[in-house]
């Protein structure tokens, strides 16, 4: 069996990461791993390979910039051509970036079957561009692996065939639970940065509805300034959002808050491990929160990880309407009810089996 993997950003690299190294053991299993360029530089690609021991791409597109349009667009049109090139028997996708559309689209309209690897996700704001990418992924799929019961129970609300859906568990539970002794052996960045164990907050912020809105991007930053003068924040900071703020300014003023480059997945984990509390827009580092026991403040308006607010590790504080800082403040210390919602860290296990038997 012939699968093509279609990867691009930060979060599918780590996914990618635990499937491959299934894919790599089955004896009667080829993969072709295509990186679209969507996530290019160091710190946002070429570190995670490395660190997580992912087989180099066969195929980089170097697709990276632009409007959603146009880099979709772009990416689809380079996927077409390496799909028609060598068809496979699977085309893997992975969550909801622009080339998990891009490949899904591509795929589809050639007849290549698509296995959509974290299907089932729903925000319910069609006003991301996440949103519509999981959306159409997941009706264009014909094997839908989906990671928690929610994302099963959506799917089938939204008519999706049964026996097309596969709940196998969340592969980043997977990395978690496979990287983490390599993390404490390598990673010193509490030590460079001179931090504190439990002693700190960990801020990300790189969505386009907080990153493109000046009153939410300000909401955000105002409240990381105010909770760095009782405790240390340290906010990795994605290239597009750093590019923002430095417009408006804010890197030059001394606020207080600890701004770092993107770091590697090693890095990431012993910084989300040690953290008091995590402040965050994405949905891979409220999971990682979770999987470190961590208390976590989303700055968003939902979550499509419901199961984490219902648990009480995770909070919603949507920018610009709550208390940002109050929220932050209200988890230090905090702790959720017991439960294994992502599965047994078996899921890229059992991707394998579904893919086989297909």
């Amino acid at each position: 069996m012939k699968i093509t993997t279609i990867i691009g950003a930060r979060p599918q690299f780590i996914k990618a990461a635990a499937v491959s190294r299934a894919l790599g053991k089955h004896p009667g299993i080829y993969e072709t791993i295509v990186h679209t360029g969507q996530h290019y530089d160091r710190n946002m690609s070429e570190v995670f390979f490395s660190e997580l021991a992912i087989p180099e791409p066969h195929i980089n597109l170097g697709v990276s910039g632009g409007s959603h349009g146009k880099m979709t667009g772009t990416m689809l049109a380079a996927i077409e051509e390496v799909l028609t090139g060598d068809p496979p028997d699977f085309l893997l996708i992975y969550g909801d970036t622009n080339s998990t559309l891009a490949g899904a689209l591509a795929a589809a309209k050639i007849h290549v079957p698509v296995a959509h690897v974290e299907a089932g996700l729903r925000s319910f704001n069609r006003r991301m561009p996440e949103e519509v990418n999981r959306v159409v992924a997941d009706h264009v799929a014909d094997l839908l692996l989906t990671p928690t019961d929610t994302a099963t129970a959506n799917l089938a609300a939204e008519g999706v065939a049964a026996e097309k859906v596969h709940q196998v568990g969340d592969v980043m539970f997977d990395a978690a639970l496979f990287y983490g002794s390599k993390a404490d052996r390598e990673s010193k960045i509490l030590e460079t940065l001179g931090l504190e164990d439990n002693n700190y907050v960990l801020a990300t912020v790189h969505r386009q509805e907080n990153t493109d809105s000046p009153d939410r991007l300000q909401a955000i930053t105002s409240a990381l300034e105010s909770i760095a003068e009782d405790i240390a924040v340290v906010l990795p900071l994605h290239p597009r959002t750093r590019k923002l703020l430095d417009a408006g300014g804010y890197l030059g003023r001394k606020n207080g808050v600890r701004v770092i480059d993107p770091v590697g997945y090693l890095d990431m984990v012993m910084l989300e491990r040690g953290a008091t509390v995590i402040a965050t827009d994405s949905g891979g580092v409220q999971k990682e929160a979770f999987f470190h026991s961590t208390p976590c403040v989303t700055l968003r308006d939902e979550t499509e990880w419901v199961e984490l607010v219902e648990m009480g590790w995770n909070r919603l504080a949507p920018p610009g309407q709550a208390d940002i800082a109050a929220s932050i403040r209200s988890a230090l210390g905090s702790v959720g009810t017991t439960g294994a919602p992502y599965g047994d860290g078996e899921a890229a296990g059992k991707i394998l089996d579904v893919l086989a038997a297909a």
